[in-house]
């Protein structure tokens, strides 16, 4: 998270699509907020994170 600002503008693209994942979804809503500010409206946040990710879409992702 603390990497996203400094980062966002040069290795991002504001008219693309960015899906933001974390463990369970609370730091990515924080990232995908901050990044909505900044323009990147198309952003948006795994909800439940990879590991509801994993449990109901897709178990050979591991749950850690």
């Amino acid at each position: 998270m603390a990497d996203i600002p400094a980062r966002a503008n040069r290795e991002l693209d504001p008219d693309e699509h960015i899906v933001v994942v974390c463990h369970h979804g609370v730091r990515s809503a924080n990232v995908t907020h901050w990044l909505r500010q900044q323009g990147f409206e198309n952003s948006q946040s795994l909800v439940g994170g990879i590991d509801r990710w994993s449990r109901l879409i897709d178990s050979a992702i591991a749950v850690y």
